[in-house]
């Protein structure tokens, strides 16, 4: 793969990662503690559970990413699924940005030769490319439960984390007024 291709490709990756996580934070910092464990109905996960399972999945996909299997013996996928009634918030977010970190150490590791390199989740081969757009779909997918969540319990209380409702007009001025990326100023 051309170098330059990989090294973007990388600082993307880098960008998404950074995007979904700050989504989710400003989601999570409008709940009240008790609403981070509130679920819709039996079949449906909490806010708290969701942050459990994607730090499971994110130790276990990126603690010795290049050289380790995706999926470590240690991990117990099940039992991300569990809440216990003292888990507090500092609890999710302590799992929340171990997640993170791990992640991030990982990604910020990565040249743009290991872009091709093949690592396996679950014993199945995947160039390194193919293992973070999968890890990018699926944090990207609870995210947004994350989100939908939260402006479900919020309500009218919701502080948006995009463009306003009836503000779409407004925010594309905006943005027409701004210097193009790498423009002179």
């Amino acid at each position: 793969m051309n170098a330059e291709i990989a090294t973007h490709y990388l600082e993307e990756v880098r960008r998404q990662f950074r995007g979904h996580k700050r989504l989710a934070e400003g989601a999570i910092a409008q709940l009240k503690d008790e609403e981070l464990f509130i679920t819709l109905d039996p079949e449906s996960n909490s806010i708290a559970v969701l942050v459990k399972h994607l730090a499971g999945n994110m130790r276990s996909r990126f603690t010795d990413f290049l050289t380790t299997d995706g999926e470590k013996p240690n991990r117990d996928r099940d039992r991300e699924f569990e809440m216990n009634s003292t888990t507090t918030r500092a609890d999710i977010m302590g799992w929340w940005e171990e997640g993170w970190a791990r992640v991030f150490a990982a990604v910020e590791a990565l040249k743009p030769e290991d872009i091709m390199r093949t690592v396996t989740i679950r014993g199945e081969p995947h160039t390194v490319l193919q293992a973070i757009n999968r890890q990018i779909a699926h944090y990207a997918q609870h995210t947004g439960q994350i989100v939908f969540l939260a402006k479900h319990l919020r309500s009218s209380e919701w502080k948006t984390l995009s463009v306003p409702r009836g503000k779409s007009k407004d925010f594309n001025a905006q943005m027409a007024t701004k210097p193009e990326k790498g423009a002179p100023r």
